[in-house]
């Protein structure tokens, strides 16, 4: 997980997964790593993971990178198979959120033993949570979880094992009131 930076142009201070908007060069690492530039927003996925919390995937395993210029090439020499990061869940903002978002949240399992790390602007912290202690401290005050955020957390805590969380497919579920973006 990821505080955002208080400077950050969207939700500052919240709790979210690592991520972001779909860029430019995406399309293209898409078909270098997948062959499909279809696969875009899986190939930004890695890529943000990568920059947002220095942890890269590629087929031979997991590593940390220090650099975010050495994410585009970490996961180029060998990138991951498609079914090591199922999506998991699809978000289209509301008409009425100011910051239109449309978010794709992928799954991979990966060891503990990785530490993630953050640089830069973008966030103030990078960590490994359970679901459950990140909903609890939501309904605390002990932290800001977007709705999205927070929906998917809700389904990852409802999975026993590593192989039901790559099985889920949480499906998107309006707020009962309005939300502010």
């Amino acid at each position: 997980m990821l505080r955002r930076s208080p400077r950050h142009r969207f939700l500052p201070g919240y709790v979210v997964f690592p991520g972001g908007a779909v860029e430019e060069r995406d399309p293209e690492l898409a078909v270098r790593w997948f062959g499909d530039s279809a696969e875009a927003a899986r190939a930004c996925g890695l890529r943000e993971l990568g920059e947002e919390a220095g942890i890269v995937l590629a087929a031979e395993g997991w590593r940390v990178v220090h650099d975010p210029l050495e994410v585009v090439e970490a996961v180029g020499a060998s990138p991951p198979a498609i079914q090591g990061m199922p999506e998991i869940s699809h978000w289209i903002a509301p008409e009425d959120v100011p910051v239109r978002f449309d978010a794709r949240f992928y799954a991979m399992s990966a060891p503990r033993s990785l530490e993630p790390r953050t640089e830069g602007d973008e966030a103030e912290r990078a960590w490994w949570a359970r679901p459950l202690d990140l909903l609890e401290a939501n309904a605390s005050g002990g932290c800001t979880l977007y709705w999205p955020t927070m929906k998917v957390l809700e389904g990852l805590a409802a999975c026993r094992t590593v192989d039901e969380l790559l099985a889920a497919r949480i499906p998107q579920i309006e707020p009962d009131v309005q939300i502010v973006g």
